[in-house]
């Protein structure tokens, strides 16, 4: 198919209505020109031809220059190919397209031939969506029929090659060997976005596999399940494996039942039975968009008939109606009260986005569909149309989520278009955004954040009226006396039906409660204002993860409160604050221990700007300044630190258990609140043994950040890795004052006062555990080094394991002057050319040395497990050691950033940037969470409901058992990739 027959209205590039708008036209003019320049004579030509008829191909294309190198490389490496699509017809290319590559497959006689034959389409397909999307020639949702399209002719065409594979092997004997699926008894059912026809850019397919146990067209020798496993298998395999021409589609098999113990392919009749016994609210909701996308299409629709009562139920009992309540509830109370914003939202899960729209159609389809019949439709849009046509809603909410559906869906594809990376959150800072809006066709992020944060808004308004007034009234309070204690068998019958283990005990303290002999309840106000909200108090505590121990932690936060009148008061006015201080008591007992002890900390959660954004080192600074001002001693200046540190540990911990930030954003937010301290702690020192000792003539000292803190990926349970270095004037190397010291002693002196100031123990206990081993000489060193000892020491001394550790250095208190010598030191040290083989070797054995130490065997040591944290972090410190004499840029203290640079630099393949950068982010999301909540080893087997639908909502997984097959699978794929770049060791 060519373009010459057609007319110059039916070419793309004339179709063009919409393009970004270039925010710096010099930059992306220059890499325009540079492509031009590098084409031959005649493609450079046509280029310029449609240029010159068609204006706004030239904005895309300087668009896509400046803003998504992922499509900038898709242009830039077949021109040939660019040219075919700006002058195609792009409905009729792209089933074209499809078309014949479903034939070449079917011809094809080999795996890695149809792996490129889909990748090559895969490649075309996506450069001519995107096209389509930033140009305004197809609207958003006939982009997700593409892109659903595309998915759905790769995993055809792909399980065919391999059933016809497997029939020349004599393992089957369908009826037509060009259809092998054909009465085979496999079904393959595209779940989420595919399933309704609305995948995203750069999305993931969601895909379920089930075959029949008695497969008729199986060989009579072969077994069912191991043989449609090793097709699954294979399929994945064709589609994700990632080759030099990337990939088709990243494939998600973890939407099966119980998927860390059920194989990849399973039976009906098992995935039956499970739907019937065990299958939970939020899979009936998943299998709304369930559809039969490839395999033996009379058994896929047979299936989803079988599957549709457990879906639509005809009568919808009380506790299916408590569970889509629930599921409500467990969406505010785990994203909290987030005020919706622009830097740094997620357009998919936070407030407002994409998840809320979909959910607001879901479960309304839940409770009607079983009775009415229209409402089971899968496309998000139709669903709404049809609840507005059949008066679930009205026609205004219908046109504003649908106009707010589009508008996020568009967003999401655009962001996705810079990198090709499944993110759905909008950049971190006001420039990035800048950029990103003039991306998606605004002049300026103001006019952008005008539209989104309007549309969010509305949807936020409509979300949260779902379910207004409690229809399914499963907040009506039991009909029980608590008062009555456990004398009455009823208050005992109704907490053993929660779940309290120790009814009689639990009953006796809400006794306790009610009497009102706490010093809280003194004031009478205060007194009934507890008693109206002791049921959705007792409610919640029921949901914890040790609810007898929740209960517990209450009283004991009961009885240290003195001055509770205000805050009893706002618990009983807002259910959702009673729902995070129970989530806080029963998931989190760090946090629950520290609300305890100090009451007053909760104070923060009062504050309006809670669940804002997160305060920036600017305003970090003024809040410590002004709790420190009118300190009047060193005691009670650390113990103002002390709680200054504790409040903000705790306020950051709130927020990562109701979700209302990111891990990466709580890890920085840590990070920040740790180094405030101890500049803070650093300049009170330095003053205080100078009124002791004096100074030293030309004196400087600085703190150098190591491990967490330098890298700034802190959590709640992180010590600080320090490093004191110091410089003086050697010509005068005593200090001045009346216990004069000498220069070495000096500092020695000095660097234990600053450890003891963190260390000591006070009325408000240990501010931080300092950890000095990254010292040079470890602990044999002297606590404090001179700035001339360091530098000789990393230059010639020091191991290969003291350079991996010191790309994460970072100063956080010193002089400006002295920073930069620092600073200038270790730069020196990391790029100075090394032997990759060497560094590669030493890297692999301390790998394998730290396994051999801590052992890697438990997929829950996130950090240590064969896959985990530290295989990503001696990665990302192999890659700078190696390469940062050539190529510089790839240094950073921060792991995620390193590995973007290692792929922007060509050090790093993008298939094992993505791997390992997906990987960092899951392990940073559970990892936070661990430590808020999870004292000793993480065991699931003995770990409550409560931590488990927290760990599986970090890791955006539906439940935990999908969440456990992902960090399995994912540890997997770290590992191979460790072995690839650095080996295996000596």
């Amino acid at each position: 198919m060519t373009s010459s027959a057609k007319g110059d209205a039916d070419q793309l590039a004339a179709r063009f209505v919409d393009g970004p708008h270039v925010s710096a036209p010099d930059i992306a003019e220059q890499r325009l020109s540079d492509w031009l320049t590098g084409l031959a004579a005649g493609q450079a030509a046509a280029i310029d031809n449609l240029i010159g008829r068609f204006p706004l191909t030239k904005t895309i294309l300087l668009g896509i220059a400046e803003a998504s190198p992922y499509l900038f490389e898709l242009v830039r490496a077949d021109g040939t190919r660019a040219i075919r699509l700006l002058q195609c017809e792009p409905d009729q290319y792209l089933a074209y397209l499809i078309e014949n590559t479903r034939r070449e497959v079917l011809d094809a006689s080999a795996e890695p031939d149809v792996m490129q034959l889909l990748r090559r389409m895969k490649s075309e397909a996506a450069l001519l969506i995107a096209l389509c999307d930033i140009g305004g020639v197809w609207p958003v949702m006939r982009v997700t029929a593409a892109l659903t399209d595309l998915a759905v002719a790769s995993v055809q065409s792909a399980l065919g090659f391999l059933l016809r594979q497997e029939t020349m092997r004599g393992r089957m004997s369908p009826p037509d060997p060009d259809h092998p699926e054909d009465n085979s008894g496999l079904v393959v059912l595209a779940m989420g976005k595919m399933g309704a026809g609305e995948l995203n850019y750069s999305s993931d397919i969601d895909l379920i596999v089930f075959f029949e146990a008695d497969a008729p067209t199986l060989a009579p020798d072969i077994e069912p399940q191991p043989f449609f496993v090793r097709v699954t298998q294979g399929l994945s395999r064709i589609l994700q494996q990632r080759s030099g021409e990337g990939y088709v589609f990243r494939v998600d098999l973890r939407l099966r039942p119980d998927p860390a113990s059920t194989q990849v392919a399973i039976s009906t009749a098992s995935a039956l039975n499970y739907y019937e016994r065990e299958g939970r609210t939020w899979e009936r909701a998943a299998m709304i968009k369930a559809r039969p996308c490839a395999g033996d299409p009379k058994a896929g629709e047979a299936l989803v008939a079988e599957i549709a009562p457990f879906v639509w139920r005809k009568h919808l009992d009380f506790a299916a109606l408590g569970d889509v309540h629930d599921m409500k509830r467990q969406m505010q109370t785990y994203r909290g009260q987030s005020e919706i914003a622009v830097e740094g939202h997620n357009v998919k899960i936070g407030r407002g986005g994409i998840r809320e729209i979909e959910f607001f159609a879901q479960t309304q389809q839940l409770i009607a569909g079983g009775r009415h019949p229209e409402l089971r439709v899968r496309p998000t849009l139709e669903a709404l149309n049809v609840l507005a046509s059949s008066n679930w809603i009205t026609f205004e909410a219908r046109d504003q989520l649908t106009a707010a559906y589009e508008f996020l869906r568009r967003v999401e594809h655009r962001l996705q278009m810079i990198a090709d990376e499944q993110t759905h959150a909008l950049p971190d800072d006001s420039e990035a955004v800048e950029r990103f809006a003039c991306f998606f066709g605004y002049d300026t992020r103001a006019a952008f954040a005008s539209d989104l944060l309007l549309h969010l808004n509305i949807v936020q308004g409509h979300y949260s009226k779902l379910f207004e007034g409690d229809p399914t009234g499963t907040e009506k309070l039991p009909a029980v006396d608590y008062a009555a204690g456990p004398e009455d068998p009823r208050v005992l019958e109704h907490l053993a039906s929660l779940g309290f283990k120790t009814p009689i005990n639990v009953a006796q303290t809400i006794q306790n409660w009610l009497a009102g002999d706490y010093r809280v309840f003194r004031m009478e106000a205060t007194r009934n204002a507890f008693v109206e909200f002791v049921p959705a108090l007792i409610a919640g505590l029921a949901d914890a993860e040790e609810p007898d121990g929740a209960v517990t932690a209450f009283d004991h936060f009961l009885q240290a409160l003195q001055r509770g009148g205000r805050l009893i008061l706002l618990l009983s006015q807002n259910r959702d604050l009673v729902a995070l201080v129970a989530l806080i008591l029963g998931a989190a007992p760090r946090l629950g221990d520290m609300l305890a002890r100090r009451p007053q900390i909760m104070d923060g959660l009062i504050d309006p700007r809670f669940f804002g954004a997160m305060p920036d080192k600017q305003e970090l600074s003024e809040r410590l300044a002004a709790t420190l001002v009118d300190a009047n001693s060193y005691e009670e200046f650390l113990d103002r630190l002390r709680l200054f540190g504790k409040e903000s540990l705790f306020l950051i911990g709130t927020r990562i258990l109701s979700g209302t930030v990111s891990a990466q954003q709580a890890s920085i937010a840590f990070a920040d609140v740790a180094e405030g301290i101890v500049h803070t702690v650093h300049g009170l020192v330095t003053d205080q043994f100078a009124a002791q000792h004096g100074r030293i003539k030309g004196q400087e000292t600085a703190i150098l950040a190591m491990g967490r803190l330098g890298s700034r990926e802190m959590t709640a349970a992180s010590d600080l890795d320090l490093i004191l270095l110091y410089d003086f004037d050697p010509e005068h190397p005593d200090s001045d004052g009346a216990r004069s010291l000498e220069g070495a002693h000096y500092f020695a002196r000095f660097t234990q006062r600053l450890i003891s100031a963190f260390t000591t123990r006070t009325n408000h206990g240990v501010l931080y555990e300092v950890d000095m081993r990254l010292r040079p000489s470890g602990r044999a060193g002297p606590v404090a080094s001179h700035l001339r000892s360091f530098a000789e020491y990393q230059d010639m001394e020091a191991w290969t394991w003291e350079h991996m550790a010191l790309t994460r250095a970072r100063v956080i208190s010193s002089s400006p002057d002295f920073r930069r010598k620092i600073e200038n030191i270790i730069r020196q040290v990391l790029t100075r050319p090394r032997d990759a083989a060497g560094i590669a070797a030493d890297v692999a054995d301390m790998r394998r040395a730290v396994g051999l130490e801590k052992g890697e065997d438990d997929i829950w040591d996130l950090k240590y497990a064969a896959g985990g944290i530290v295989d990503i972090d001696f990665i990302a410190q192999y890659l700078q050691l190696v390469h940062a004499s050539a190529k510089p840029d790839i240094l950073s203290v921060n792991t995620m950033q390193v590995l973007d640079n290692a792929a922007r630099l060509g050090v790093l393949p993008q298939s094992s940037a993505e791997i390992l950068r997906s990987a960092a982010r899951l392990y940073q999301d559970l990892t936070q969470i661990l430590r808020l909540c999870v004292s000793e080893k993480f065991n699931p087997e003995t770990s409550g409901e409560d931590l488990l639908r927290i760990m599986a909502r970090a890791g955006d997984a539906p439940d935990f058992s999908s969440l456990e097959a992902r960090v399995k699978e994912t540890q997997t794929e770290v590992r191979r990739v460790f072995r690839t770049l650095v080996g295996n060791g000596r």
